[in-house]
């Protein structure tokens, strides 16, 4: 029998005040820039989503790599960001080649985001084993982000931790090639169990949100509620995270409080829009103030 999991820290407003995110000054190179990766023909709403999330965690400056066809849309969607056109594939993915496309923008990021609406495991998978080996940090995956560390947990180990992986559930068995059943069982040792392998912070997403550091620690975030089980949710938790990590956030810090920012704006909109029936893209104008609200 595997010995138990460490006793979790529970993240509450007390922990987040004593830990708080770095508050950067100047203009908006200061404030960190974050490049957002992802997207396809058929999910280029979860890179909108995600990029006002970063944006709205307190990242000063948004680039966005997404499909070619589809750039022009981003572009006047997102009037705040720099956005790259990538190569795409005949059914509308990113291209494996784009990895080389988009490489300087990546290396020159104060933090990138991956996976946010990508398709086509085998192509992700390419543009992953492409790209990461020529990044240093900090870097976030999230969805088909993790492709690459699917097939080869050890991918990331030249970052030395510098890296934040947002699964969830059913994500988080397919990296470590379990059943989903036994993810659900104890969700807690599978966060803590990628963290090892993977060397890397993860912050797994679900009613409960468990996020394990590579070093063994582990905190457990209860905030949130039913609506924010809706499509669109992971990619603004996501962005979040990320936008922290542009901001100056070591990665188990963007990770926890991406978590409770998270489920506190979904909090907020149940209060107002109802328990359920608030969507994805209204969540990312109540992070502000579901900041303001821990550090005034």
């Amino acid at each position: 029998m595997p010995p138990s999991p460490p006793e979790p820290t529970p993240v509450t407003t007390e922990v987040l005040r004593g830990w708080q995110l770095p508050e950067p000054t100047g203009d908006k190179n200061a404030r960190g820039s974050i490049l957002v990766i992802g997207g396809s023909t058929r999910t280029v709403g979860a890179v909108l989503l995600a990029a006002e999330a970063a944006m709205r965690a307190g990242a000063g400056k948004l680039q966005v790599a997404t499909v070619s066809s589809l750039a022009p849309f981003v572009a006047a969607a997102l009037p705040e960001a720099l956005v790259l056109g990538l190569a795409e594939t005949d059914g509308g993915a990113v291209s494996a080649a784009a990895a080389d496309t988009v490489r300087d923008l990546a290396e020159g990021a104060d933090a990138v985001l991956i996976g946010p609406g990508m398709q086509d495991q085998e192509e992700t998978q390419a543009f992953g084993e492409r790209l990461l080996p020529h990044l240093r940090g900090p870097l976030a995956l999230d969805a088909l982000g993790l492709a690459a560390v699917t097939a080869d947990e050890q991918c990331l180990l030249h970052l030395e931790g510098r890296v934040v992986l947002t699964p969830n559930p059913t994500e988080i068995a397919h990296a470590l090639h379990r059943d989903t059943d036994a993810i659900a069982d104890d969700p807690a040792r599978a966060a803590l169990d990628l963290a090892s392998r993977a060397q890397a912070t993860v912050g797994l997403g679900g009613t409960t949100s468990w996020i394990a550091a590579p070093d063994g620690r582990l905190w457990k975030d209860e905030s949130g509620n039913a609506g924010l089980g809706v499509s669109g949710s992971g990619d603004v938790r996501a962005g979040i995270t990320g936008g922290l990590l542009a901001r100056g956030a070591d990665p188990a810090q963007a990770a926890v409080w991406g978590a409770y920012l998270h489920g506190r704006a979904g909090e907020r909109l149940a209060s107002s829009v109802g328990r359920l029936g608030f969507l994805a893209r209204e969540l990312p104008a109540e992070v502000p103030r579901a900041l303001a609200e821990v550090v005034p």
